[in-house]
């Protein structure tokens, strides 16, 4: 995906990918919008609402239109329109230009049925509402059953109540470009390793024909959400087959549910959006070592940013443990989560131990750090005011300003006028980051 910058000036266009009707609209504002906001759903709404002039095909307008419409800023919007990209309710597509233009495509939401069938959507819908919550919309949605008991099916069948008639001069006409009810597949950048789960599978023990497309649509789905690799995946599907070979869907999905509530002390999963929000980004064009270190921590996923760490080797499950608890538990944005994952590792030995994360998170969390420079310019004064009770507490301080590199990067406070050859040690550095 393409980062580019939204301006107020730029043009853009919807387009109908679809039809809604008042069920799609329930199931927006009652299921999607408790896992993606009520801005996305808003945005959703308001570019649906675009459409109604021209029905398929809305007027050119800027972004400036947008913005006034919703009363947002273009960060929180086009933070919104990510997600719904995300959840799969739309497409983006952007042209270059003098002035840029954009097309969105709507795409309608999955229907009641689809959602809480779905091995994503269902979970961290449950996640996010809570199970009374939970159980009280699934009721909603609920048909009573009508006890037809004593009761003659007597409808007309189509052969019955029509009959057929020759016509002449007509041809069949192309129908692909008329309006249908599209829903968008959700994707996904990391590729799963199906060619690996299925030679991990003992001969004689599953179908040939075992690995259909919904199987594999309902294995990806499974590996995103509870984080599992083609190896274990192969040995929850030996486990889920039944009689003829074949993967018994509800048991795969109740299989894997139970190792990852089991490997993470009966918690289960929900989505976090790992890159740093737009509104929590500087957008600095600053090219000194303070601003390129906070353009990797803002532009960089926590886990993505540990297995560089790591040297490109994948994080543990303990260390995932550790990522998401900074994450959901303690609420830390991507780029805050960078920044403590950094400091403990350069401070502890290259060691993330639970006890020691979970003190110095408690600490951050009451500091209410939100973007990467608070979180450095913390993490600095904390590191000082540790330093400084190991030196002699009568020693006179003399108040500086500069611009200073964390200490767990080096070992030396460095000025902004830094000497040669402390730039060029510092550039070393961090060339495993930029």
């Amino acid at each position: 995906m393409d980062m580019v910058t939204l301006l107020p000036a730029d043009i853009y266009q919807v387009v109908n990918k679809s039809l809604l009707n008042e069920n799609d609209k329930l199931v927006l504002s009652m299921l999607y919008m408790p896992i993606i906001g009520n801005t996305a759903i808003t945005l959703y709404n308001t570019l649906y609402n675009e459409l109604k002039a021209n029905n398929f095909i809305s007027n050119e307008l800027t972004h400036h239109h947008l913005m006034t419409n919703l009363g947002d800023n273009l960060n929180n919007i086009k933070e919104a329109r990510i997600k719904l990209e995300g959840i799969g309710l739309m497409k983006t597509y952007y042209m270059k230009g003098s002035i840029n233009f954009y097309v969105y495509e709507l795409y309608s939401p999955l229907s009641v049925h689809e959602f809480f069938s779905h091995p994503i959507f269902n979970m961290v819908f449950y996640n996010n509402v809570g199970k009374d919550e939970y159980v009280r919309i699934k009721d909603y949605f609920r048909v009573p059953l009508v006890d037809l008991n004593g009761y003659t099916d007597i409808t007309s069948p189509f052969d019955m109540t029509f009959k057929s008639r020759s016509y002449s001069n007509f041809e069949l006409e192309d129908s692909d470009n008329i309006v249908k009810k599209t829903k968008m597949p959700l994707s996904y950048e990391m590729v799963f390793d199906f060619d690996t789960l299925v030679s991990s599978m003992p001969k004689g023990l599953v179908n040939p024909k075992f690995l259909t497309k919904s199987i594999k649509d309902l294995i990806g789905h499974l590996s995103f959400l509870y984080n599992v690799d083609s190896i274990t995946m192969a040995d929850l599907v030996k486990v889920s087959l039944n009689e003829k070979g074949l993967v018994d869907r509800e048991l795969l999905k109740t299989n894997v549910r139970r190792m990852y509530e089991f490997n993470n002390n009966g918690r289960l999963p929900s989505l976090v959006y790992k890159n740093q929000p737009m509104h929590l980004r500087s957008f600095n064009s600053d090219d000194s070592v303070i601003g390129r270190m906070i353009n990797v921590f803002e532009t960089t996923k926590p886990y993505d940013f540990l297995k560089d760490k790591y040297k490109g080797v994948r994080p543990s499950e303990k260390d995932m443990r550790i990522l998401e608890m900074l994450i959901v538990d303690f609420q830390f944005s991507p780029a805050v989560c960078n920044v403590l994952v950094d400091y403990i590792l350069k401070t502890q030995d290259n060691r993330l131990v639970k006890n020691y994360v979970e003190a110095v998170a408690g600490d951050w969390k009451k500091a209410n750090l939100e973007t990467a420079k608070d979180a450095m310019m913390y993490a600095i004064n904390v590191r000082k005011k540790i330093k400084d009770t190991k030196e002699n507490k009568d020693k006179v301080k003399t108040s500086r300003k500069e611009e200073i590199v964390p200490e767990w990067f080096d070992q030396k406070q460095v000025k902004e006028s830094m000497d040669d050859k402390t730039k060029n040690e510092l550039e070393v550095f961090l060339k495993e980051f930029v």
